[in-house]
């Protein structure tokens, strides 16, 4: 499994305008909508909404993972974007939260979704990765990171 298996330069956004949690969704919805990447964003936002009314996906370390499981998908969607200033994700250590991962997943893959949340995880660590994506100019220069993070998570032991 690598990110991406699931990432392209579509889904990647550099520079969230919207500072609260509600506007960011809906902000990186929209963009998605705007690539095709999605065909509507109603059902994607209400989802993420849903899921974040239960506990904040923020985990910490200037980190989110909002997801949500949809009917009708076929493959997992990853989504990455990146906020300079920051957004108030009320995450776990209260910290503003940087890097946004959303993950929208069929609601029968769940073995594929749990890895992918493990590696995300693991970047939230990685003090290298978030040097390389906050200096990132471009969506291809995000995507070349992932693309060397796959390729360090392969030459890894699992664990």
């Amino acid at each position: 499994m690598r990110f991406t298996d699931y990432l392209t330069k579509e889904g990647i956004i550099t520079d969230l305008i919207s500072k609260d949690k509600p506007e960011v969704l809906k902000e990186i919805v929209s963009i998605l909508k705007e690539r095709r990447v999605i065909d509507d964003e109603e059902p994607y936002y209400t989802a993420l909404m849903e899921r974040e009314r239960l506990c904040s996906t923020g985990i910490g370390r200037g980190m989110a993972i909002p997801h949500a499981k949809l009917k009708g998908m076929k493959n997992i969607l990853l989504a990455f974007a990146r906020s300079k200033d920051g957004v108030d994700f009320e995450s776990l250590d209260k910290n503003l939260v940087h890097f946004i991962f959303v993950i929208f997943t069929p609601e029968d893959v769940p073995e594929e979704y749990l890895v992918l949340l493990a590696r995300i995880s693991k970047l939230a660590k990685d003090e290298d990765f978030r040097r390389a994506v906050m200096e990132a100019s471009t969506e291809e220069e995000i995507l070349k990171v992932f693309e060397q993070k796959d390729r360090e998570f392969e030459k890894k032991p699992a664990g």
